[in-house]
């Protein structure tokens, strides 16, 4: 039988992958921005090992959270952990975590027991993401042979973060079904600003005779009935829930925002899409200079006092047929900030705070008669 050997006077293949220049291969990492994914593209090659620390868009999906116990024993030898195992190892390790305990109500965490609240936020400040009844010796959590490390942990690996995104596995405020309930809130060193906007229902099959959606009798203002069938007193829960969780978020972002001096913009947000933290790069600055306020009673940014101002419509039909019913918007700014700069930025501020359809319920509601409010800090 014959052999096969190669020709040695034939050249060897020459892999043209290889030839592509440092840049674009980060222009590519840069598209996929997933920290799983990168995870993954840093233990095919040395060169990739030594690329993706450079990657300047970041995308990291929170799976599960952990609790105070397991933290406060894992803390402790996270040091160990960090000098034990290879710079991405933690960043290959995040690529098996899995969704256990999505955030729950509101209610829960407000009652007596531990918080789920502080549990969010040890999934993104401590050194685990992983309900679990035992710490290893390094400090990681362990489930089932599978090992999980917080976004804080993993984002140590990159060097050069320009543009973070965070998204929890889903919004802190536990809502009736059809309830529709969204935030967005801008922070520096504490809340610069914060949109709210609810409805006690949405309904996407048009216009329904049964509610007689007129507006021959609507001039604008609210009815006698939102301050005695406890619609006014719904809406408080909404906007004090909307700036608990929002702050709480903004405490946790410190040893992230502390770590990576290069951010220019930074946006915590959850899958439901709910709520949205954001932060630009003056924000970001303002806070590595004048440290946070924390509140005492519990793991977040103390919010300052605030001046509110609030738009109701008892039937709100947007243009593609949707109808928010008791559609509310809140506007909200620290009492300390000048009135020229409440009355110059909020046609902008407030018509890009959501998505459609709802970007443009909150253009409708504007229009409407505006009712002040006041609150103290807390």
């Amino acid at each position: 039988m014959s052999s096969v050997y190669p020709d040695p006077d034939q050249p060897e293949p020459v892999d043209h992958f290889d030839r592509l220049p440092d840049s674009v291969l980060l222009l590519v990492f840069n598209k996929i921005g997933d920290v799983k994914a990168l995870g993954r593209c840093c233990v095919v090659s040395r060169r990739f090992h030594s690329l993706v620390p450079q990657v300047e868009n970041v995308v990291v999906r929170v799976d599960c959270v952990i609790s105070d116990d397991d933290c406060s024993s894992s803390s402790s030898s996270s040091d160990k952990s960090r000098a034990l195992v290879g710079p991405f190892s933690n960043l290959f390790r995040l690529v098996f975590g899995g969704i256990v305990k999505p955030l729950q109500a509101l209610g829960q965490f407000l009652g007596p027991k531990r918080s789920v609240l502080n549990e969010t936020l040890n999934s993104l400040s401590s050194s685990s993401l992983f309900v679990a009844p035992g710490v290893g010796d390094d400090g990681e959590m362990d489930h089932g042979g599978v090992t999980h490390h917080s976004p804080t942990e993993v984002l140590r690996n990159f060097n050069e973060i320009r543009f973070l995104r965070i998204e929890l596995p889903s919004g802190e405020l536990g809502i009736d079904d059809g309830v529709l309930l969204k935030w967005r809130a801008d922070f520096g060193s504490t809340l610069d600003n914060c949109v709210i906007l609810g409805a006690a229902s949405v309904i996407n099959n048009g216009i329904s005779p049964e509610f007689g959606f007129g507006n021959g009798d609507d001039n604008g203002s609210i009815p006698e009935t939102f301050y005695t069938n406890g619609g006014l007193k719904l809406r408080v829960v909404w906007t004090i829930s909307s700036l608990i969780a929002a702050s709480a978020r903004h405490y946790l972002l410190q040893p992230i925002i502390a770590d990576h001096k290069t951010l220019d913009s930074l946006v915590l947000t959850d899958a439901d899409g709910q709520g949205v933290l954001c932060m630009n790069r003056d924000q970001l600055e303002e806070l590595r200079v004048k440290p946070l306020s924390a509140s005492s009673a519990s793991k977040r940014t103390l919010v300052p006092a605030l001046n509110m101002r609030l738009w109701y419509a008892p039937y709100l039909e947007l243009p593609d047929g949707v109808v928010l019913k008791g559609a509310t918007l809140v506007a909200i700014r620290p009492s300390e900030q000048s009135a020229s700069k409440n009355e110059v930025s909020d046609s902008s501020w407030l018509s890009n705070a959501f998505e459609e359809p709802y970007g443009t319920a909150a253009k409708m509601l504007v229009k409407r008669r505006t009712y002040c409010l006041e609150m103290n800090s807390f």
